[in-house]
């Protein structure tokens, strides 16, 4: 159990169970993606994808579904690694219902943004900028 690469295997696969969890939560239904990217502490760009639906309690949540390394972030590699994401946890871009980033140019772009490609895939998800420079929550899950 001190080696790191046991303790690397059983992380994800609590990362699995948890993400598997929030999917039959969200139960197929409509939810809007809180998209936030940044640096990690080895300097490599991630991406923070959080979902926020009405739970079965009836109360909103937001839960962090995974983050991504990504090498490139122009918007057309965010928008293709968004939906394979999506795509491998059997979520469909037609029930997304709203989309919420932060300024960057590359996802805030009128004509080639991330949320318009976004946009064009799922006309209902309407984009919305937030004003919070990070929405790191205070444990990561990897």
């Amino acid at each position: 159990m001190t080696s790191p690469i046991i303790q690397r295997d059983i992380v994800t696969a609590c990362n699995i169970e948890i993400t598997k969890a929030i999917i039959k939560e969200l139960n197929g239904d409509y939810f809007a993606m809180l998209v936030d990217e940044s640096f990690d502490t080895s300097r490599k760009e991630k991406m923070d994808i959080v979902l926020r639906y009405v739970g079965r309690m009836r109360f909103m949540m937001e839960q962090r579904i995974d983050v991504l390394h990504i090498q490139n972030t122009n918007a057309s590699s965010l928008n293709s690694a968004i939906v394979n994401l999506l795509a491998q946890h059997s979520l469909s871009l037609s029930y997304m219902h709203g989309q919420c980033y932060d300024g960057a140019i590359n996802i805030q772009g009128d004509i080639n943004g991330l949320k318009i490609l976004i946009k064009r895939d799922s006309r209902s998800a309407h984009p919305i900028h937030y004003f919070l420079i990070n929405f790191n929550l205070p444990l990561l899950r990897f």
